[in-house]
Formats: structure tokens, sequence, C-alpha cells
């Protein structure tokens, strides 16, 4: 049994008249940037777009109907290596068989927020036309600096240690043996997890294979993988300034951002249009208040300097890290609106591959885009591996 420390603890969180008042009037005192004429969103986050949304932000977005809705999901914080660990922990609903706990893995920008949409699809498939014998038992966890979990105070975490605390989280809520899965950091971190408990963890489910990092002679690869590397180096020096400066300065972007919401809303809301598989249309892929229940829980939480100092933690992994090769059944669904999509003969390397699917729709947020399709593949992947958690 987890001992007092550890155990989980009901949570709610409860946000105040004064709280929601200052953010109101930062979002209406909003100092404005000019930019050209016709820019749109060439050079960062569309100007005209982002006036529009603050003004809802301010004066029409309900956030009290937000966090009662987000307050009816079974939320705990647990004591983990000295933090407070928030964690959203749903259990299946009439499984038809062997319970199967399942770890969700976020990143950034974001927080649990990106699997609002697909934890009842997984708790009850049999309430949305699915089978009730792939109930799945979710945990998802904000990371340390994310959302409403505690910042570390000292050094910031890596996706190393925060695997080793999940793995502690595992055992707290009652789990010897389960499924891992994730995108983003939450990949990482679920790799790790895969790498370092695998006598615990059944299989591990990723959206992407992370930043590659080669071990060997580059000339030992496929055609295939050297083109794809190549992709990846033109997409860092186009899209990767934001991942430059949270590994590299992230304090002094965290003045700004924390300071300001319309700043912090233009530093994320132009990720959430470029990744998702929105055509450019970002309110395709997410309504006005899906976008601004994300920045709120950033913004209320004073999280966006913490969660970016993780990017500072893990780019000070070594190189033996990321080269690591994953043994535990692996498997990958590569949505199309994703950044940078692995070819197999790299996934085939770096992990032990049982299945890879493409599915038609959805993009680095699939799980929130696209929750049915992302439900799916997760249904389909871990079933084989039930029977392994008992």
């Amino acid at each position: 049994m987890p001992d007092a420390a550890s155990r989980p603890e009901p949570f709610t969180s409860q946000t105040t008249p004064a709280q929601l008042e200052d953010l109101r009037s930062r979002l209406r005192g909003t100092r404005w940037p000019d930019a050209p004429e016709d820019a749109g969103w060439s050079l960062g986050t569309d100007v005209d777009y982002l006036r529009d949304l603050v003004a809802y932000w301010a004066d029409e977005f309900d956030w009290p109907a937000q966090e009662a809705a987000i307050n009816r999901l079974p939320r705990f914080r647990v004591r983990l290596g000295g933090l407070g660990i928030h964690v959203v922990h749903a259990r299946a609903v009439s499984p038809g068989g062997r319970v199967f706990p399942l770890i969700l893995g976020h990143g950034w920008p974001d927080s649990f927020w990106r699997y609002l949409k697909v934890i009842p699809l997984l708790t009850d498939p049999a309430a949305h036309g699915g089978d009730p014998a792939d109930a799945f038992d979710v945990v998802v966890p904000d990371m340390p600096g994310y959302g409403y979990s505690d910042r570390p105070t000292g050094a910031p975490l890596d996706s190393v240690a925060v695997a080793n605390l999940w793995a502690e989280l595992m055992t707290a809520l009652g789990y010897e043996r389960f499924g891992a899965a994730g995108g983003d950091i939450g990949s990482h971190v679920s790799r790790y997890l895969a790498l370092d408990h695998p006598e615990r963890v059944v299989a591990v489910h990723r959206m992407d294979a992370g930043v590659p990092v080669v071990a060997g002679d580059p000339a030992e690869l496929s055609a295939e993988e050297r083109a794809w590397l190549q992709t990846v180096a033109g997409w860092g020096a186009s899209e990767g300034a934001y991942a430059a400066m949270q590994r590299t300065k992230p304090q002094t972007a965290a003045f700004g951002l924390t300071d300001s919401p319309a700043g912090l809303a233009a530093w994320i809301v132009e990720k959430l249009r470029a990744w998702s598989d929105s055509d450019g249309d970002i309110e395709s892929a997410f309504t006005r208040d899906e976008i601004l229940t994300n920045l709120t829980i950033y913004w209320l939480t004073g999280t966006i300097g913490s969660s970016m100092r993780m990017y500072h933690a893990n780019g000070a992994l070594p190189p033996s890290q990321p080269a690591r090769r994953v043994e535990v059944p692996s498997g990958f669904s590569l949505f199309p609106g994703d950044l940078i999509r692995p070819p197999r003969a790299w996934l085939e390397r770096t992990a032990n591959v049982v299945r890879v699917s493409e599915p038609a729709r959805g993009g680095h947020f699939a799980p929130f885009e696209e929750p049915e399709l992302y439900a799916q593949e997760l249904r389909e992947f871990f079933r084989p591996f039930r029977a392994a958690v008992g």
C-alpha cells in the first residue's frame, strides 16, 4: 500500500473573482504591436485574429463554466518526489474483462487538457459505440511545472526523471503493470517509462519518435531515413525558434509571457494553429472556448515559465539517452498533420515495433482534434496486451 505521503487526495480547482478581474483587466489593457499590411500568419501570430480572440477572452469567455466541467472529472493530488502532482484518475465503467491501466502523457503547450475529450471514450467505450472489453482505467497526470502540478523550485526535471515519477504514481494508484501512451514530451516520457521500467510497462504507444539522434555513421542509414533527417533539419531552421529559445533561455521569455495574457496567447495559439490538422484555420480544429480553456489554465497556474524550462532540462540529457532502443512492444500512430513523421525504417531502428498506423485525420494534438480516432488507435493497439496486466 502507498504510504500517507503518496496517497491520492481529491482535488478541485477554484478561481476567485479577483483572479478573473485581474485577467480581464490585463486583456483589455493590451498594448498591441504593429504588423506589416497583409502579414497574416506569415511572421507569427496574426494580430487581427489575436485581437478578436483577446476581446472574446476578456468579455465573453465563461471560465467558471469550463472550470466546473473540469471539476466533474475525478481529480487528485499525489505527493511524489517532494512535489504535488495533479492527476485525473478515471476508472473503467463496467469493464467487460480485465481492467487495463493506461497512463497518458501530454506535451507542450498543453497539460491534462490534451486528453479531456478522449477520457470518456477510453473509460466507457460501450457508451460510445465500442466494446466494453476495451475499457481502460485512465491516468492523466500534469507533468511537474505544468497545469495544476507543482513547479519544481530547483533544477527542472527532464523526461527521464518524470518517467520515474510516473512509475511511482502508478504504484500509488495501485497498478503494478500498465500501458503507457503519449505525444510530444509525453511521448518521450512514455518512452523512458518503457526503457527504465520494462517489467511494468506491457506496451507503449506513441504519436512520434521525437527529435532524431544518430548514434552511429549516418551513411549506414537508409536513403529514406537520410531524407527524413534533412526534413527535420529544415523544419528546425524554419519553425524551431521557439524550441531554441525554450531550450537555452526560457527564463527570458517567461517574463513577458507570465505578465501579459495576450503575449501568452500569441506564443501558444500560433503553435495550436501550425501543429494541428487545420489547413491554417485554427478554429476548424479547436473552438474558441477550447483554445481559451488551455490558455486560462496556463495563466491561472502561472506555469508557462516552468513548462518551458523542461526543454532546457531535456536539452541537457546526454546523447546516450535518446539513442537507447525500446524493447517493450511499441506502436505508433502517425497523424497526417503532425510535425515530423518518421519513416518506418527509423521506427524499427529505435523501437520494437509491433504496429504502425497512419490515421486519415489529425495533427499534433490528435487526442483533442480527433478523439474518436485516437481512442480507436489505443483500443486496437493495446487489445493484444490486456492479458499481460493481470
